[in-house]
């Protein structure tokens, strides 16, 4: 596991990709040294009142220029302060944080739903294989460029207006994809369709926890999943996403 930092980050950008969801490039030499696809960073509050960070995967890594791209969703008061914020403005950073994805070179599905979508994107980078994205969406699309200049995409939404209508699983059968092995990232039910379709079609899976945290750093116990062996830290059959995690072999997770 990458060495973990705090460190001031600066904004160099921040937009808006489409309703609710925004997308920030900060300069942190320190973190985008270490970092790699998989990770989070754990984003502090200048408001003081917020004590707790707001973990946020990494969706992309500049390591030459030394800086992080985070794409997140507005879900409450401390990711809408941070939507409000324009370049030049500073904000806390500790990371790079929890395990990435293992890379391995055989086809791959990159799946990813909602926003487990974004770290996908610097796996999509990263990964020197045949791969295919396979993306869920409620309706409206982003990071769509930026992931077909990585490859073949394939798009599933709820409501069909674009790609596939259904979930990400509805989309592969549809286009008859085929791969070796899976990584996903998303919302729990679709990680457990996953998992299910893994063992039917005997493909290795690897899966990145979408968990509210809320220490980073395995301390406090507050985002734990229920997993097959026990872990050492509290001797129960749990493990912290935060610290184990967030990226898991699909069998060592009980859903």
């Amino acid at each position: 596991m990458a060495e973990k930092t705090r460190e001031i980050a600066v904004i160099e950008s921040q937009t808006q990709l489409t309703d609710g969801i925004f997308s920030m490039w900060l300069h942190v030499p320190a973190i985008a040294k270490n970092a790699k696809a998989g990770q989070f960073v754990s984003v502090y509050c200048n408001d003081k009142t917020k004590l707790l960070p707001r973990p946020i995967s990494i969706c992309e890594i500049e390591k030459e220029q030394g800086k992080i791209r985070l794409v997140y969703r507005v879900a409450g008061d401390g990711t809408k302060e941070f939507s409000t914020m324009q370049k030049g403005e500073s904000l806390a950073l500790v990371g790079p944080l929890g395990n990435g994805f293992p890379k391995e070179k055989k086809k791959a599905f990159l799946i990813g739903g909602g926003i487990g979508i974004p770290p996908m994107l610097q796996l999509a980078k990263e990964l020197d294989c045949e791969k295919q994205m396979i993306l869920g969406f409620r309706d409206t699309l982003f990071l769509m460029d930026e992931f077909k200049a990585q490859g073949e995409v394939f798009v599933a939404t709820e409501d069909g207006s674009f790609g596939t209508k259904g979930n990400v699983l509805d989309a592969i059968r549809e286009n008859a994809l085929t791969a070796d092995i899976i990584y996903a990232c998303g919302p729990t039910p679709m990680l457990r369709a996953l998992k299910e379709y893994a063992l039917e079609q005997k493909m290795e899976c690897y899966i990145s926890m979408e968990e509210r945290m809320a220490c980073g750093i395995g301390a406090c116990l507050a985002c734990v999943c229920k997993t097959k062996e026990k872990d050492a830290h509290s001797n129960v059959n749990n493990k912290r996403i935060c610290k184990e995690g967030p990226v898991f072999r699909a069998e060592e997770v009980e859903f």
